[in-house]
């Protein structure tokens, strides 16, 4: 059996945003991304628009555009991210290329398993936020307090 993946998709959103996040005051272009990440352009120029669909990026253009980080995808869950990008129904395909189902679905217990496991993983990565994952952090110390 397989191991758990991300689709290919998921894979270059969470890319982006760890990279973005990684250098919160840039703006990065499309083209830098692909080529920071070693990702194709329009496998990146995709994920640009699906993440500044969900407002987790802020996209300008023109000379000086590129892609940046929002506050709101900088609190996101990665979970929950990971979640909303999978769209596979199921962990495995229960019917075969030819489009003949298993035999053995109507009793399969398999599927509800693999399904719960999936949740799982996903529940594990919703207690982290793109943030966590940059390695830097956005809470800075506060001066201490002058008495009087």
């Amino acid at each position: 059996m397989e191991d758990v993946k991300l689709s290919a998709f998921a894979d270059v959103c969470l890319r982006t945003m760890m990279l973005l996040g990684s250098r919160r005051e840039e703006q990065i272009t499309t083209r830098d991304i692909a080529e920071e990440i070693g990702v194709p352009y329009n496998h990146v120029a995709k994920a640009v628009l699906e993440l500044r669909n969900r407002q987790a990026i802020a996209v300008s253009r023109g000379r000086y555009g590129g892609s940046q980080i929002t506050a709101t995808g900088l609190q996101l869950s990665v979970g929950t991210l990971m979640r909303e990008l999978d769209t596979r129904d199921d962990v495995v395909d229960c019917v075969s290329e030819a489009g003949v189902p298993c035999p053995l679905i109507s009793m399969c217990a398999l599927r509800g398993a693999l399904r719960r496991a999936r949740e799982a993983f996903y529940a594990e990565l919703d207690q982290l936020r793109i943030e966590d994952l940059t390695g830097v952090s956005s809470t800075r110390l506060l001066p201490f307090p002058i008495l009087r």
